[in-house]
C-alpha cells in the first residue's frame, strides 16, 4: 500500500511538469501503463521514453489535479486535466481518470480512462 505521503509526491512531480522524473522515481522497472483499452507499454525504460515523446510533440504539457487523490489499499485514484500547448499555441484539454495500482510505494500499473473524442476538439 502507497503511503499518502508518496502518492502526494509523485502527483506534485507531474503538477511540477516532471512527468519522465515521476516515472523514473515512482514506477518499478516492470511497470505499464494502458490508454483506455489500448495494448500495454511495459517497462519503466519505455514508459520514460514515450513520455519523452509526448513531451516533444507539444510546446508545453500541463497537469492539474482535480480533488484529492483517492488511495484504497493499493489502488489509487486521481482525476486529473492536461493541457497540451503545440508550436503554433493551440492549446487542447484533456480530463482523464487515472486508476493505479501500487505495490508498496512503486507504481506498477496504471490505467487512464477518458473520451478519445477530447483530443480532437
Amino acid at each position: 500500500m502507497p503511503s499518502r505521503e508518496i502518492v502526494e509526491a509523485f502527483a506534485k512531480r507531474l503538477e511540477a511538469g516532471d512527468f519522465v522524473g515521476a516515472i523514473e522515481q515512482f514506477c518499478a522497472p516492470d511497470a505499464a501503463t494502458y490508454e483506455n483499452n489500448a495494448a500495454p507499454v511495459v517497462g519503466r525504460d519505455k514508459l520514460a521514453a514515450k513520455e519523452r515523446g509526448v513531451l516533444a510533440a507539444f510546446k508545453e504539457v500541463k497537469a492539474v489535479r482535480i480533488g484529492p487523490s483517492l488511495i484504497e489499499v493499493d489502488t489509487v485514484a486521481t482525476r486529473w486535466i492536461f493541457s497540451f500547448t503545440n508550436a503554433e499555441g493551440a492549446t487542447r484539454t484533456l480530463e482523464e481518470i487515472a486508476w493505479q495500482t501500487w505495490r508498496g510505494d512503486e507504481l506498477i500499473e496504471e490505467r487512464f480512462f477518458y473520451d478519445p473524442k477530447q483530443l480532437g476538439r
